[in-house]
């Protein structure tokens, strides 16, 4: 059996420690979560936009299509711009996005439910769920700073409860790792 997993177990300790320490933050800072985000997506759009450019300009772009990297390019270093300069507004459209989401898997929900009525008992369950899906998607719509500290409070205690879960891990491996390891014998000589 391989006991790599359970030698390092402080790695996995370490992890359920961050993943604590997020989710403490994120209950009790939830503007720093979404900040958080919101950046991570401006570096990202950033450097895509900057490797596009760096690809149509030393022509890498297949055919004549080294315009569209370049707008591409131009399009995600602005977008980087614009979030960093007003980080609430890509906040907000990300909200947007999940609560439009929510809508649709709700009403796809529905209409699945009823289409299983004819084959299945229980559809009902479905039917409710898509229409939870649907006053969840509405709720943020209509409240999206609360959604977003809605949000922000679901992510932290989940970080949590996955972060206790790893620290529980970590040390059930640290004890098999003890009980399961044994130094050699010194060998004696007669």
């Amino acid at each position: 059996m391989e006991f790599g997993l359970a030698r390092n177990w402080w790695v996995i300790a370490l992890r359920g420690v961050l993943a604590i320490v997020f989710g403490v933050l994120a209950l009790f800072w939830p503007g720093l979560l979404w900040l958080a985000v919101v950046l991570i997506f401006a570096a990202y759009a950033f450097v895509d936009g900057c490797l596009a450019i760096y690809l149509a300009v030393t022509g890498h772009a297949q055919g004549g299509q080294w315009w569209t990297l370049v707008f591409e390019g131009l399009i995600g270093i602005i977008a980087a711009v614009l979030t960093v300069v007003w980080p609430a507004i890509t906040e907000l459209a990300f909200l947007y996005v999940i609560a439009g989401w929510a809508v649709l898997t709700g009403v796809f929900e529905i209409v699945a439910a009823v289409r299983l009525r004819r084959y299945i008992r229980g559809e009902w369950i479905l039917a409710v769920s898509g229409v939870l899906s649907i006053l969840l998607g509405l709720a943020l719509g209509l409240m999206p700073l609360a959604g977003l500290v809605a949000l922000a409070w679901i992510i932290g205690a989940y970080a949590i409860a996955f972060g206790v879960l790893l620290v529980a891990l970590a040390f059930r491996l640290r004890s098999l790792a003890r009980h399961a390891y044994r130094p050699p014998e010194p060998v004696t000589v007669p």
